[in-house]
């Protein structure tokens, strides 16, 4: 069937170097003396840790629990003790630390009880939460979540599958394609139901012929219930970006800031297929994938590799030669070089290259921008590179921002093509992390600003409380006070007039007046005549001591005439 291709804007021609690695089969890379499997598989969330140092784990076995709307789980990759929890190097730029599971392998490589996924039984939400708890995510690179990726299930006309592989150097999805294109046939009928997409159209670069045949030949083998076409799209980068794979296979242009799902289109990586096919068929979480060895190297190849093994551990399968200097994670035009090679695969690793002077030499010096155009010509994005990038360069991200700066996929097209060697992706990388570290300062202090209002208003409120309980207190008292009879309660002032605090004194020693007549003493009951007689005759010489008056509480002070204190009565 002949089918109408489109044309995305921009573009370049490096050299693919993909026969380097394209020729071996999938093999199984050894297993590590330990694992590093970090609980943070992508930039937007991270699992929370649900296991403990010393406990024994199997493989595929859940250690992480999914958090938040963009979580997933994170499995142990094999069966183990795990040894340690804690930060540890992450494969980034910046070369930040993240928290992961260290576990010890135990050699048995021992799996969970599985049980595959009837999803002809359950409901879509229920899939959903299995390929959630199964750690499925894109494995293009992004690892964005699958199960968010899928939307509502309505709304979407057609399903592309990403096969293009359009980097350099990588060929890890034409080596799936090839051997186990079944599996991706099957993981994409799959997800085109779940999606409620009507069509699947799987695009492949023309320059992997066997994996466009492996696939037709899958398709036809599996005679799914939907209209599925394998389409050898034009080689040219970045094919395989997600908007411009789109645009080539419908001709539908998703505008800036909008998403492809908007337009009745989604698109999957073949990795992705792949793996829901082995979450539902077997029961299977995400614990593997695999991942492209070239180079500069002497055995180039594809192995499957286990989540969270060090990249340190990967390197003599390749065999890197003596003028090796750096290794690139990722492609040549969006990769970058390892500052430390302890860190560990994740999903979204595809690719180790080894780098030397001879096949990547070191990047001219950087000159000024000429405005010579050619970087707008080649992005695909349709942007205006040089404007964002003087406008990084002199911190204006306001500016940047209005210039779409985030709808740049940091393909690497305007570097590649700039006659000044000016990395223009770096600075469109740095604009980024700078506005977002910004956004998180301000989220942070709209925090701090939100707490101490709280703070004084719930000051304010309880001072308030705590003012109408006093004054509730004191009108009841007072009103008490108003239906108590007597002169007693009652003080009049200069005047004439009721003076209301002194009556409440009056009041107050009244009753105490009265609950000190009504104490009788306890232990003067019963008394034998002669302690009677005894008591009575030693209150009568008090009596006469005090004058025949009413007798004077211990410890209280007299005052004589003259205002001196006498002694304690």
């Amino acid at each position: 069937m002949i089918r109408k291709l489109f044309k995305f804007h921009g573009g370049v021609h490096p050299e693919p170097h993909k026969s380097e690695s394209a020729t071996a089969a999938i093999r199984p890379a050894p297993m590590p003396s330990e694992l590093v499997v970090p609980l943070r598989q992508s930039t937007r969330a991270a699992a929370r840790c649900i296991v403990e140092v010393g406990q024994h784990v199997l493989k595929g076995q859940r250690i992480g629990e999914a958090e938040g709307k963009l979580g997933t789980a994170v499995h142990a990759p094999t069966s183990g003790e795990v040894i340690a929890i804690g930060d540890h190097p992450m494969a980034h730029p910046s070369g930040l630390t993240a928290p992961a599971v260290h576990i010890r392998p135990d050699g048995l490589d021992q799996w969970i009880d599985l049980t595959p996924f009837d999803y002809d039984a359950n409901d879509r939400i229920s899939m959903l939460a299995n390929l959630r708890d199964a750690g499925i995510v894109g494995m293009g690179g992004a690892a964005f979540p699958s199960h968010i990726k899928l939307g509502t299930g309505i709304g979407i006309e057609t399903l592309v599958i990403n096969g293009a592989e359009c980097e350099p150097w990588i060929t890890c999805d034409d080596r799936l394609m090839r051997e186990r294109g079944n599996a991706v046939i099957d993981g994409a009928a799959i997800l085109a139901e779940v999606i409620g997409a009507r069509r699947v159209l799987i695009g492949i670069e023309d320059n992997k012929p066997e994996a466009v045949e492996s696939m037709r030949k899958a398709v036809a083998e599996a005679r799914p219930a939907l209209p599925m076409d394998v389409i050898a799209v034009p080689s040219l980068y970045p094919a395989g970006g997600e908007k411009q794979l789109i645009r080539v296979l419908t001709g539908i242009e998703i505008p800036h800031g909008k998403l492809g799902g908007e337009f009745g289109v989604q698109c999957f990586n073949t990795g992705t297929a792949h793996a829901v096919h082995r979450a539902v068929r077997f029961g299977e979480p995400l614990v593997s994938r695999i991942v492209t060895l070239t180079g500069n190297a002497d055995t180039p190849g594809n192995y499957e590799v286990l989540v969270g093994t060090p990249i340190q551990h990967l390197l003599p399968l390749m065999g890197p030669r003596p003028d090796t200097d750096r290794f690139l994670l990722g492609g040549p035009m969006m990769g970058f070089a390892l500052t430390d090679l302890s860190v560990p695969i994740v999903k979204g690793s595809n690719c180790i290259i080894a780098a030397s002077p001879t096949l990547f030499p070191p990047p001219p010096a950087e000159l000024p921008c000429i405005r010579c155009g050619e970087c707008a010509r080649a992005c695909p994005a349709e942007l205006q590179p040089f404007e964002l990038y003087w406008f990084s360069r002199s911190r204006n991200f306001g500016k940047a921002q209005e210039y779409h700066l985030f709808d740049c996929i940091e393909c690497g097209c305007c570097s590649y093509v700039c006659p000044s060697h000016i990395p223009l992706v770096d600075y469109y990388r740095f604009a980024k992390s700078e506005i977002w570290a910004r956004e998180r300062e301000s989220a942070a202090a709209d925090q701090a600003r939100d707490r101490f209002e709280f703070r004084n208003y719930r000051q304010e409120r309880e001072k308030t409380e705590k003012a109408a309980k006093l004054a509730a207190k004191a009108a009841e008292t007072k009103a008490k006070l108003a239906e108590t009879e007597g002169v007693d309660n009652k003080v009049q002032v200069a005047d004439g007039s009721e003076d209301p605090k002194k009556a409440l004194i009056a009041a107050a020693l009244a009753r105490a007046k009265q609950q000190k007549a009504a104490i009788k003493p306890a232990n003067t009951d019963n008394l034998p005549p002669e302690a009677e007689a005894e008591i009575a005759e030693i209150e009568a010489r008090r009596q006469k001591a005090l004058g025949g008056s009413e007798p004077k509480p211990l410890g209280v002070l007299t005052t004589d005439n003259n205002g001196g204190e006498d002694k304690q009565s």
